[in-house]
């Protein structure tokens, strides 16, 4: 299944920055900071809106712990995510935004209207909940990480994260050493507002 991707980074940026699909005028896409190679230009994001989602990262390991039994900080994105937020801080003069995946969970309506303000993007309600099943959006990977989206109709309550204490001890480096790229990350983070 991912062997039928392209797989020349160039192919998939320029696919990336082309015309939306469909004749769309809003084209949002998820780029997932630890499938881009230290190999691979990042001068294509420039023509991109970004907007950057956190998420504490010993949740991050937590999950990742689930799926795979040996990994990396660079695998799980961080340091090549805050290298795409400074970039993109660089470019604009200021932070680009930045929303925290529990603010998400705890009031999905405030934070997506927050969020589509800050991208300067009419909010609407229908962000706020789609049909169960797969979508052909999904890509190759759905299968092994999606099962639970599969099911949903709508965003899940918050969940307890898990704290530094409870990862195993082979875990606990790769968090201590992602905790301050997140903090310098999360000082960023959007307070969701009313509206």
């Amino acid at each position: 299944m991912v062997a039928s991707q392209p797989t020349d980074w160039r192919t998939v940026a320029a696919e990336l920055v082309g015309p939306p699909p469909e004749g769309k005028r809003i084209w949002d896409q998820k780029h997932m900071p630890h499938h881009m190679l230290p190999h691979f230009g990042r001068e294509w994001t420039e023509g991109l809106v970004n907007a950057f989602l956190i998420r504490v990262p010993e949740a991050v390991l937590a999950s990742y712990a689930l799926k795979r039994d040996d990994f990396t900080l660079e695998e799980i994105g961080l340091p090549a995510q805050a290298e795409l937020f400074d970039r993109a801080a660089d470019r604009l003069g200021r932070a680009p935004p930045v929303v925290e995946a529990q603010d998400v969970l705890a009031d999905p309506q405030r934070t997506l209207f927050t969020l589509c303000a800050a991208l300067e993007i009419p909010f609407d309600p229908a962000m706020l909940s789609w049909p169960p099943g797969r979508r052909a959006t999904d890509g190759v990977w759905a299968p092994v990480w999606y099962q639970t989206v599969d099911l949903s109709t709508g965003f899940s309550a918050p969940r307890q994260e898990v704290r530094f204490e409870e990862l195993p001890d082979v875990l606990k480096p790769i968090a201590a050493a992602a905790r301050p790229i997140y903090d310098r990350l999360a000082a960023h983070r959007l307070k969701p507002a009313d509206h």
